[in-house]
């Protein structure tokens, strides 16, 4: 009877750990919760460039307030928020393939597979591009345990 109760208890155990861990969120945001400093997260894709965002065009997707250019990159972030929010929570891609949620800069950002990347710098990028994929994996790889390690609660 014993060993029921203790897989019981241990399913108990891993549910709670999972419910926690999708309720935690690890963004790069400022004071005011905004990401990705405050650029339209759409203009990476469609104009192929950091744009800054207006925030009187603002959406918020998983805790974070995004600003966008224009009526109509906000309506193309709402229509599909996941294909436009930058990976990693916003934190160097490189970095965090490394197990640390680094800041970025913008100008610093590339699009590999459809999914936005940010990256500390342009030298940073160098370093994740010479081995794009394996960089890559890693980072997916080790970017839920920094959630878990540095995550907040999701609001």
């Amino acid at each position: 009877m014993k060993t029921p109760i203790m897989t019981l208890a241990a399913l108990a155990v891993l549910a709670l750990h999972t419910a926690q861990s999708e309720s935690k969120i690890l963004a790069n945001v400022d004071k005011s919760g905004v990401g990705v400093q405050g650029y339209d997260p759409t203009a990476f894709f469609t104009e192929g460039r950091p744009v800054k965002g207006d925030p009187s065009h603002a959406s918020t997707y998983r805790g974070v307030t995004y600003h966008f250019a224009s009526s109509a990159a906000k309506v193309r972030f709402d229509a599909g928020p996941a294909d436009y929010e930058p990976q990693f929570g916003g934190y160097c891609a490189y970095g965090v393939s490394r197990g640390s949620a680094s800041p970025i800069q913008v100008e610093a950002f590339q699009i590999v597979d459809g999914r936005l990347l940010l990256q500390y710098s342009g030298k940073v990028r160098d370093l994740f591009n010479a081995d794009a994929a394996g960089n890559l994996k890693l980072a997916d790889e080790k970017w839920p345990a920094l959630v878990e390690k540095k995550g907040q609660a999701a609001r």
